[in-house]
């Protein structure tokens, strides 16, 4: 089919004409409040018998919404309205809970009520305690939240009818309040520490920073600069729009599925490396080049086509510009090391030098090969003392609020219709069927 856009009166339309019967199909073009506009494909089909074929959904919009918006083209990362890099200096985590959950930014009453309702759902069913010891030891954390995650349906059973309005914000307060509870207690149990339970008296970042490296046996105290750097990440990874994750937790809520399930559903997918795990890859990628003046030679292997290796950390599925959220991590990245009295941090050199040259040299430029978010996010978790291991947990814990804002959103759209994706058939037409004893 050849395609070109038209209007038909009084609606703008595109038309498609097939080129196998000269018919022109006209299907209605709908406009957002920003970005592109869509092509309403929901009747081709039915008007002409073919499906589109769109490997990744990259060119399908799946679902209106109301939450997140992203110019990848200039930079742009807004979560209802407000830019991601004003949220990340002027709010805390919490603030943009409310945010993303209601779509409005809270006056200072409804803050305080807030936080009361999320700090008075940090502790977990006892039994769940227990829950954890059927793990391994050197079970991975994100194994152990998927595990958890998932069984909290067993233990909630107050909060699980979906039709109902009050039980699906519960559960949403219930799923942002206790996940940090249970990343610090995968973490725990992975090193062989007792649990730590959440405190009331602390804010969520410093509640998650002392569940994690508190002890029975001291008094912790939480610095202030490493619980803001910390409240920056989770407010950087709150939403972003229909990634992988999202989808399938969308995806999974469409089955009417209740929301723990798919919200576990969405810790197994960020799980991959080309979507959560990234940020520990680039970690990684910057011990294997070791010094700076090794450098050069990773360069001219990312530029080679021939070389398997790729730099970590730089470009982005959506973002054809500099990652508004990497700009922030680079100055809280330098605000933590000099807390700490990290002075000469190799990783750090060898981090900025690359950025450095990407931001020069004509090949990264022509790509658009920019820094994103998790170039920074990794050395500013192994800074903090959080092992690698943790690093896709504290990812998840960030991304569930916008996991159930987005399915609270599906759960409250009309047009919503259970997800249902076609294919292109490739395999053996319909053949007859031979008996075993027939068969050579």
């Amino acid at each position: 089919m050849n395609a070109k856009t038209g209007k038909n009166d009084p609606a703008e339309a595109f038309t498609l004409t097939d080129n196998r019967s000269g018919k022109q199909y006209h299907l209605p073009v709908i406009s957002g409040t920003m970005g592109p506009d869509v092509i309403d494909v929901r009747k081709l089909y039915a008007e002409t018998g073919c499906f589109t074929f769109d490997p990744g959904y990259t060119s399908t919009g799946s679902c209106e919404s109301k939450i997140t918006f992203i110019d990848g083209e200039r930079g742009i990362l807004l979560y209802r309205g407000y830019p991601i890099d004003v949220l990340a200096e002027q709010s805390d985590f919490t603030e943009v809970c409310y945010l993303l959950l209601y779509g409005d930014l809270p006056s200072p009453q409804q803050k305080k009520k807030f936080e009361y309702g999320i700090t008075y759902h940090t502790m977990l069913h006892e039994q769940l305690i227990y829950f954890f010891r059927g793990f391994r030891r050197d079970s991975h954390p994100m194994a152990v939240m998927c595990g958890v995650v998932g069984a909290l349906s067993a233990f909630y059973h107050d909060s699980t009818d979906i039709t109902d309005p009050k039980h699906r914000m519960i559960a949403s307060y219930r799923l942002v309040a206790k996940m940090p509870t249970i990343a610090a207690m995968a973490y725990k149990y992975t090193i062989g520490q007792p649990f730590m339970y959440p405190r009331n008296d602390l804010k969520f970042s410093e509640n998650l920073l002392y569940m994690m490296f508190g002890n029975p046996c001291e008094e912790y105290r939480v610095n202030p600069v490493l619980s803001k750097a910390l409240d920056r990440i989770l407010i950087l990874h709150a939403d972003h729009e229909q990634n992988a994750s999202t989808s399938t937790v969308r995806l999974a809520g469409s089955s009417g599925a209740n929301p723990f399930a798919c919200i576990a559903a969405g810790i197994a997918s960020l799980w991959g490396p080309a979507h959560g795990g990234a940020n520990e890859a680039v970690l990684n990628m910057l011990t294997e080049i070791g010094d700076k003046k090794n450098i050069p030679d990773f360069i001219a292997r990312a530029k080679d086509k021939n070389d398997s290796f790729r730099l970590m950390g730089f470009g982005h599925r959506v973002y054809k510009n500099f990652d508004p959220r990497a700009k922030v991590l680079e100055k809280t990245c330098h605000e933590v090391l000099d807390e700490l009295g990290i002075e000469d941090e190799p990783l750090l050199d060898i981090a900025v030098e690359l950025e450095r040259i990407a931001l020069e040299d004509e090949y990264f430029v022509s790509k658009k090969l920019y820094p994103n978010v998790d170039f920074y996010s990794g050395i500013i978790f192994k800074a903090m003392g959080i092992p690698t291991s943790l690093f896709t947990v504290l990812f998840a814990v960030a991304r569930t609020v916008g996991w159930v804002a987005q399915w609270n959103e599906m759960i409250e759209d009309p047009s919503q219709r259970i997800g249902r994706p076609r294919q292109l058939f490739m395999g053996e037409p319909e053949r007859k069927y031979t008996p075993l004893h027939k068969r050579k």
